[in-house]
């Protein structure tokens, strides 16, 4: 078996708790409204100073932002 994972994460809730669009996220990180709705989809993977500056930014620990969750995959 063969063992990889995922990144998942809690944006679209913490960015609602705040009441920001995706567009006022983006604008306050210097990044495009596209990467804030990748990243909310879980179809892009941040950088690890991206992800570092999202938690700052909500005041939470990184691991409120983001969760690595490990699959197993069956090569048989």
């Amino acid at each position: 078996m063969k063992r990889h994972g995922v990144l998942r994460n809690n944006l679209p809730v913490l960015r609602a708790a705040r009441r920001w669009t995706q567009q006022e996220l983006a604008d306050q990180l210097g990044v495009s409204r596209q990467t804030i709705i990748s990243i909310e989809a879980n179809r892009y993977n941040p950088s690890l100073i991206l992800a570092f500056e999202i938690a700052r930014l909500f005041e939470v620990d990184i691991n409120e932002v983001f969760q690595y969750v490990a699959e197993e995959e069956d090569l048989s």
